[in-house]
């Protein structure tokens, strides 16, 4: 190891005042970026447009619900009961969307975060100044942290919030369900950081799509092994959403969404939707996501610390 990187390794130790200072400088000018690269205007005309277009949707099938149940001579529909189905798949479907839409934007907004300035020959400039190369990562990553956790937020609430006033339906728990996808946004974010270090922009940006879609099969996988009574795929299954548990995440979100006779229409039909989850996540998968995500970031700082650039 150059004395160069022993220095740095010094320095770099999270316990001195200056350390978590300039943390906070570089998340801030993070979140500058984004505002600067109208990134975060760009986010609002176009989440407006989405959220807009799916609550006239939503605006549409109830009116369709409604003449339904009147001409079938009913004074009204249950909200909690089946007639109240479509409404109840919709809005899940919608936070899916926004469970999607977050994980790529996480993906995209952060797929550079070191990688891109040292492919740009900005990163010798910022590391000749007095921040370490750890509080640069930790920075960095708390900076677009913000930003998705924030964007994601915002998104949800104007969602269920809309669905809400338009149906009248509320899923019976929206705060644990948001608390899972955000939680699922910071595992993407931390990884990209991570893979940031390690690859190119482009290597990385393909990889973490790839652990995506390992999560994604982990949960086809499961549904085909439950539905089909095979041992072995829903093996499989668990194994790929440890590797990338955020497809597990959605689906313990999902199951937060749906009130009690959906979910009991999904038991009767063993699981077959792969999009929904019909049980509550495991507590084991939701600390290991969580310590996932600390890992990622812990392992990108000490990478980063020790890269020659």
């Amino acid at each position: 190891m150059s004395e160069a990187t022993r220095s740095e390794t010094t320095l770099s130790a999270p316990h001195t005042p200056s350390f978590w200072r300039n943390t906070l400088l570089i998340a801030e000018l993070s979140l500058r970026e984004a505002v600067r690269k109208r990134l975060v205007i760009v986010l609002l005309v176009l989440t407006g447009a989405f959220v807009g277009f799916y609550l006239y949707g939503i605006f549409r099938l109830e009116g369709t619900l409604d003449q339904r149940a009147i001409d079938a001579g009913l004074e009204g529909r249950s909200i909690s009961g089946l007639a109240n189905a479509p409404i109840v798949y919709a809005s899940a479907f919608g936070m899916y969307l926004v469970f999607f839409l977050g994980s790529l934007m996480a993906v995209l907004s952060t797929v550079g975060a070191v990688s891109g300035d040292v492919e740009n020959g900005v990163m010798q400039s910022v590391i000749a100044r007095p921040i370490t190369r750890a509080a640069l990562v930790l920075g960095r990553w708390l900076g677009f942290t913000i930003v998705n956790v924030s964007y994601i937020a915002l998104i949800s609430t104007a969602l269920l919030t809309g669905i809400y006033l338009i149906t009248g339906f509320l899923p019976p728990a929206p705060l644990p369900a948001v608390g899972l996808i955000l939680l699922a946004i910071v595992v993407i974010t931390g990884l990209t950081v991570l893979g940031s270090t390690l690859f190119s922009t482009l290597a990385n940006g393909i990889g973490v799509f790839v652990l995506y879609g390992v999560g994604f099969a982990g949960g086809i996988l499961s549904t085909i092994g439950s539905f089909a009574d095979s041992p072995t795929l829903v093996t499989l299954g668990r194994v790929a959403n440890y590797v990338m548990p955020t497809n597990a995440l959605w689906l313990g979100a999902s199951y937060h969404l749906q009130n009690e006779s959906v979910l009991q229409l999904g038991e009767m039909a063993r699981g077959a939707n792969p999009i929904f989850g019909n049980a509550p996540i495991a507590t084991g998968l939701v600390l290991w996501a969580s310590a996932l995500a600390v890992l990622a970031v812990l392992a990108a700082m000490w990478r980063f610390s020790r890269k020659d650039l």
